[in-house]
């Protein structure tokens, strides 16, 4: 929706600078209006471009203390824009900085908090204002947001840990493909210089040196048509894999890749567990909460069978016995949620689940780490022993014809 900066005098005669979402400058005008404003200015704001040397959206560290401040504030009974205002001044993140002066603004104005928060879908996503809208009504904001803070500090955990595992091993293929390609370049054409001018134009070099210099003039000669197609190849690519079929194609592919697909799991399981349980134990309705759910889990795979599962659930059937029959998730999934059915505590016993499966990631994301670092240094080995072998042999040869 179109924004609008505005300059206006409030009852008091104070001067007011703020910005407003509205349809038109005109429904921006009536909307000001209605609060007791009198409107001097009123222009469409400009939107910022980074150009890539920045960012405006909120970090998930800032996002977490931001929700771990406004708990405590509220659990000590501080007013709500209080507490919003407080927030909005010390905090160091401009992007933050932003997306609070507006909420403290739209809360003023008389909206609710989950709805001022519902116009900001970068920064707060569904399983955020569902829930604290489930806690404005239920009347326990504090103790959702909470749960809110937990939540977002075990995702950021894990999103961490994940990053960090595959930094060794992304850094290692990247040296390894520009080694390849620097050797193919500017030595092997060097070497293979050397080894001509010391044996003749009609010298007999070994295959594996042919080999090598060969793939070495292919790619000089060719390399600029092969990468034109590659890099419009990998364009068209990322943008299928951003429409909801290109999606779900890659999701089912990573399923099937041996050892990948055991971590994916892990993480989808964990992920409809906590967020499953928190919406649930925030008070939102069971198929509000596999909808949602569905959405944050990160897969697409999973999310059409939590959906599926969500209109089964419609129709009466228990969620134990529907995700007891779906090979996706493991049946500690479904034998807790059964317990959890039968006791009441169906938030209680998915907490434990997220755990459990949170542990696994972390055994499974290092076993698949200790795997590929010994792969790609044997990869970079076999890369020093072929160029090894491509030079020495034919110095090898021409040192025994000399004999």
């Amino acid at each position: 929706m179109p924004q609008f900066n505005y300059i206006a005098i409030d009852n008091k005669s104070n001067s007011i600078n703020g910005t407003i979402e509205s349809p038109d400058r005109g429904s921006a005008l009536a909307s000001l209006t209605r609060q007791g404003l009198r409107p001097i200015s009123i222009e469409p704001a400009k939107t910022k471009r980074t150009f890539g040397f920045g960012s405006n959206k909120v970090k998930s560290e800032d996002l977490v203390m931001f929700t771990r401040q406004l708990s405590a504030m509220v659990s000590a009974g501080v007013p709500l824009l209080r507490a919003i205002g407080s927030l909005h001044d010390h905090t160091t993140s401009k992007a933050l900085e932003k997306v609070t002066a507006e909420l403290l603004h739209d809360v003023e104005g008389g909206s609710a908090l989950a709805d001022a928060l519902e116009k900001h879908p970068e920064t707060f996503n569904t399983v955020y204002v569902n829930m604290v809208r489930a806690g404005e009504a239920a009347g326990i904001l504090d103790d959702i947001l909470k749960r809110l803070a937990t939540q977002q500090e075990k995702n950021a955990s894990m999103r961490k840990k994940i990053k960090s595992a595959m930094t060794y091993p992304t850094v290692l293929i990247v040296i390894t493909i520009a080694a390849f390609f620097g050797l193919m370049v500017f030595v092997i054409p060097q070497i293979g210089n050397i080894v001509r001018g010391l044996g003749g134009p009609d010298a007999k070099l070994p295959a594996i040196t042919e080999m090598m210099l060969g793939l070495s003039s292919f790619i000089i000669s060719y390399g600029i048509f092969i990468l034109i197609p590659i890099g419009i190849g990998i364009y068209l690519f990322r943008r299928y894999i951003q429409t909801p079929a290109g999606k779900l194609w890659l999701h089912t592919m990573i399923l099937k890749v041996p050892k990948i697909n055991a971590i994916v799991e892990k993480v989808a399981v964990a992920r409809f567990a906590r967020t499953f349980s928190a919406l649930m134990g925030s008070g939102v309705a069971v198929l509000e909460s596999l909808r949602v759910t569905a959405r944050a889990v990160g897969n697409k795979v999973y999310e059409n069978a939590l959906l599926d599962a969500a209109e089964q659930v419609k129709n009466g059937r228990n969620l134990s016995s529907i995700i007891e029959k779906n090979p996706l998730f493991p049946p500690i999934v479904s034998q807790m949620l059964s317990v959890g059915e039968e006791t009441g505590q169906t938030d209680t016993v998915l907490v434990k689940v997220a755990d459990y499966y949170e542990e696994e990631v972390d055994v499974a994301i290092e076993g698949i780490s200790s795997i590929i670092e010994p792969v790609m240094i044997v990869i970079m080995g076999g890369m020093v022993g072929l160029l090894a072998a491509a030079v020495m042999l034919p110095i090898s040869g021409m040192a025994n014809q000399i004999k």
